[in-house]
């Protein structure tokens, strides 16, 4: 790539956004930001707590407002939360300032990556993963594909594989 343009991951919760964001922050030699962990870090709460005190509404508000944000930087790799695509506004930013990469993933893999996971707000629910992660599949999958520029299966490989994969098909843009 001559130019160094955003990558956004976007894909459900246990796709591997943070991960395999990491490793293509340090392939392509660009700064790695996580839309969570700035949440955390400018509120100095956690996810959770940020979901109980303001709700789901209240913290895809924040989330909005980082995401923007960091959308503005350049040559960066933001990996994105699950539900951030919900917003029209945030997929406006996400699809205008750089290439939206879907990492796809099954309900069958993401019930075993999260399975013991208790910082998933939306998992601590006392209903079942399974129908909670197929209901957010349903609402969300339709949304992901629409912004995505690229979309990567990320269920039967390594990060470092997956964002060698990614590279590749970015070399092709």
């Amino acid at each position: 790539m001559a130019e160094k343009r955003n990558i956004f991951l976007i894909g459900p919760m246990g796709a591997g956004k943070s991960t395999i964001g990491r490793q293509l922050s340090q392939q392509l030699n660009m700064d790695f930001f996580d839309s969570d962990q700035e949440i955390e870090k400018r509120t100095g709460a956690d996810i959770s707590w940020v979901f109980d005190v303001e709700g789901e509404n209240g913290f895809r508000l924040r989330e909005r407002k980082i995401i923007n944000e960091l959308t503005k930087k350049q040559g960066i790799v933001l990996a994105t939360g699950g539900g951030s695509i919900t917003f029209k506004e945030t997929r406006n930013f996400l699809s205008a300032r750089g290439i939206v990469v879907y990492l796809e993933t099954t309900i069958e893999k993401q019930l075993s990556r999260t399975k013991r996971d208790k910082t998933r707000p939306l998992l601590q629910i006392p209903t079942s993963n399974r129908i909670i992660l197929e209901n957010l599949a349903h609402e969300r999958n339709p949304l992901y594909e629409e912004i995505s520029d690229i979309t990567v299966q990320t269920d039967n490989h390594s990060a470092k594989i997956v964002a060698f994969n990614i590279i590749r098909l970015l070399e092709k843009i």
